[in-house]
């Protein structure tokens, strides 16, 4: 009896023990001080623009409004941004718990793994992936893969097919060996020594099965069909034939790995993970919804087939960096005390091809270990559409109810056990077929919101309108990584398109402010602003850029003289705000020099990026035009890639945002030489008027060395990358002609 009460009383303990907890970041009431004297000094400056609004018909009156108003949204804008930092804390899972306790009641996970053409997102970089997923430390008889397929290719089911077959070889040799990561283009890549491996024998003979099989699936894009001998194999190159086409074809799924199979083993002989493929139905007089149709139809599918109550989503070029991050996943569903309220687990997306000082600013590290985390304060998160763990319950519509407690079943049984391998796939067909969503809630309350260019970030929201709570989670080890984009252009691009479906929400029923009232805190309201008022802050952007250098150039002061009280609080708010953003970027990994190509990627986002999302989101919302979803390319040219790699912006398109950035570059430099030539010559100038115009010139001379990069590339580089002579010329013309227009 004496030892039966001794291991109760340890279980009770165990038990008490958290699986995860939140801590408050050290620092904050000093933050909170700090922030409350910078929001004073932006109140002074506010004060300084109603108090000394020139008279009527003085030079340069219409200008000070146009300063008061994007100086009043530079602060609300601020305000959004430190609702992010005020609250800030993190949360930290137990594993080692975890495995304690449930190690034996571990839930089944569905992974799902997005592709749309495999031009864009090759097939070996998608199963690579996909391999990574596999070979997860988790039960392998718990784990479910789903690939979607939006391309409906036969040439990459081919891939994902060589795939299965070589995993019975990787997923042994990377438990057994604790292979990281578990991508093998990545490891093999980083490790390309065989002799530094314990068994080097091993280590050779599935380095060169892996690139075999590379070689196989690489041949077959190139010729772009699949052979006859290679169709004979699976009955499932039986689904494509002549009539089936990117956006025209029947529903295709296929069970490639049956995990119910006990024939289906690695070469140690433990169980596979059950791999399925799926290409829902496309007809051009339906529409698809993008990556939020694919995602619904893989829940349908999943449900259907391994039914987990566990759903990982990854995009295709997005593999797993460390094999346990499913396990610290669970953490926080499965805690006893918390676990049933939260929603989705959300992890940072982070990136392998960074370079040292982050040339275009992807590896959003302030965003990533501040600002997203600073969401957890208030029970929030933002869904970022990759590397989320989500409780299916609550992705399907069901709202949180205290009085349930909704908890996962971590007993639960496979819905479908004894149907066989066909009959599951046609079920699957049903439910990913065109027609199914007709007259339902799907894309509505059901699944991921249709009609946004950001289906992920309005999903995070509905679901947490609904009651549920959401966790960041930002591990020091990189859960996932991807793969960054490393051209100026295309980085432009897909800002462009986060951007336009973000101030999309925020002109909708869904603003935050609207449907999350009383629904959210308010401090998540403002989080979420924080993100979806890029669009619309590239206006008083594009007018700091524009006017004040105009006006420097014509001698119209837009600030109080140096010497005026009313300069400190500029000069407070600038330094201040300059000083902080080096500090928390350092203390986020970065160097000083990321941190000055942070500020002028910021630059060219709000005055291109920003600007055109914000036009197009109008154009929009009047009904002129449709949604649309473009995909970034994931592979570039041996000298892009070179010229990335020595940190040398890419500027060789001419696409109209270069223009733009060629154009206010110029016209920063052309004022400021200007001015200066007129200050020189002009013998009446007062030092009155030179002391009231200095922050113009410290604020041109800013943007001036921001474009140094531009400058190189429009007058003195002659590589592939340059800026072209037709954006030279148009940005030349266009500067000119600005400055000669009266203020």
């Amino acid at each position: 009896m004496g030892t039966q009460g001794t291991v109760r009383e340890d279980q009770v303990v165990m038990e008490a023990d958290p699986l995860f907890e939140r801590r408050q970041a050290k620092g904050r009431a000093a933050y909170r001080v700090f922030a409350s004297t910078v929001f004073v000094g932006i109140c002074l400056i506010w004060i300084y623009r109603v108090s000394y609004i020139p008279r009527v018909g003085e030079r340069g009156r219409w200008v000070w409004f146009g300063m008061f108003m994007a100086e009043l949204c530079f602060g609300f804008f601020w305000v959004f941004t430190q609702s992010l930092r005020w609250n800030f804390t993190r949360s930290y899972p137990f594993k080692h718990r975890l495995s304690q306790r449930h190690e034996e009641k571990l839930p089944g996970v569905d992974i799902f793994v997005c592709t749309a053409d495999p031009v864009i997102e090759p097939p070996t970089l998608v199963i690579n992936t996909i391999l990574s997923v596999m070979s997860c430390n988790y039960p392998t008889e718990k784990l479910a893969v789903y690939l979607s397929d939006d391309g409906g290719s036969d040439l990459t089911f081919y891939a994902l097919l060589e795939a299965s077959h070589f995993a019975k070889y990787w997923i042994p040799f990377c438990k057994t060996n604790n292979i990281e990561p578990r991508s093998p283009e990545t490891y093999f890549a980083h490790n390309s020594n065989e002799q530094q491996f314990t068994n080097y024998q091993e280590w050779s003979d599935v380095k060169n099965l892996y690139e075999e099989m590379k070689e196989r699936i690489e041949s077959t894009m190139e010729r772009g069909s699949i052979s006859k001998e290679i169709r004979d194999k699976h009955k499932g190159f039986s689904e494509w034939n002549q009539n089936v086409t990117k956006n025209d074809h029947q529903p295709i799924v296929q069970i490639v790995i049956d995990g119910r199979d006990e024939t289906a083993v690695d070469n140690n002989g433990y169980r596979l993970p059950t791999l399925v493929y799926m290409a829902r139905e496309k007809r051009p007089q339906y529409s698809h919804h993008f990556k939020a149709g694919a995602m619904n139809a893989l829940i349908r599918v999943s449900s259907e087939i391994s039914n987990g109550p566990i759903i990982l989503n990854l995009d295709c070029d997005m593999y797993v960096n460390d094999s346990d991050a499913i396990r610290d996943a669970l953490c926080f569903f499965m805690d006893e005390k918390k676990g049933h309220e939260i929603a989705y687990v959300q992890h940072p997306q982070t990136f392998n091809n960074i370079t040292k000082n982050d040339l275009y600013a992807n590896s959003y590290s302030v965003a990533n270990k501040v600002e997203l985390a600073g969401m957890g304060g208030y029970g929030s998160a933002l869904y970022c559409g990759t590397g989320c763990f989500h409780r299916t319950e609550s992705l399907c519509g069901n709202s949180y109810s205290e009085d349930n407690k909704l908890r996962l079943d971590t007993n639960y049984t496979k819905k479908n056990d004894k149907k066989t391998v066909n009959e599951l796939e046609e079920a699957a067909k049903i439910v990913s077929s065109c027609s199914y969503e007709k007259d339902t809630l799907w894309g509505k309350e059901i699944g991921l919101v249709y009609g946004c260019a950001v289906e992920d970030i309005v999903t995070g929201l509905t679901i947490q309108c609904r009651g549920w709570k959401s966790v960041y989670y930002c591990p020091n080890k990189e859960a996932f990584l991807g793969v960054a984009p490393n051209t100026l252009e295309v980085a432009l691009i897909q800002h462009k398109r986060w951007c336009e479906g973000l101030f999309q929400i925020f002109l909708t029923k869904y603003c935050p402010f609207i449907y999350g009232h009383a629904k959210i805190k308010l401090g998540a309201q403002l989080g979420y602003c924080a993100y979806l008022t890029w669009a619309p802050i590239s206006l008083p952007t594009l007018y700091y850029v524009i006017v004040p250098p105009l006006c420097l150039l014509h001698g119209i002061p837009l600030f109080p003289q140096v010497s005026s009280k009313w300069f400190l609080p500029y000069a407070y708010v600038f330094i201040s705000k300059t000083v902080y953003s080096m500090v928390e970027t350092s203390a986020c990994g970065s160097t000083i020099k990321g941190w000055w190509n942070l500020q002028r990627m910021w630059v060219f986002r709000r005055t291109t990026s920003y600007f055109f999302a914000f036009i197009d989101t109008i154009i929009k919302q009047v009904g002129l035009s449709q949604t649309t979803f473009a995909i970034t390319p994931k592979m570039v040219t041996d000298d892009v890639l070179k010229r990335y790699k020595q940190e040398v912006i890419e500027f060789g398109s001419s696409n109209t945002m270069f223009t733009i950035i060629a154009t206010l570059a110029v016209l920063n430099l052309f004022s400021f030489v200007g001015a200066m030539a007129k200050r020189v010559t002009d013998l009446e100038m007062d030092f009155k008027t030179l002391e009231m115009l200095m922050p113009q010139v410290i604020l041109c001379g800013f943007v001036i060395m921001v474009n140094l990069p531009v400058y190189r590339a429009l007058f003195f580089r002659n590589d592939k990358g340059c800026m072209p002579h037709g954006v030279m010329f148009k940005s030349l013309v266009l500067a000119s002609l600005a400055c000669l227009v009266p203020i």
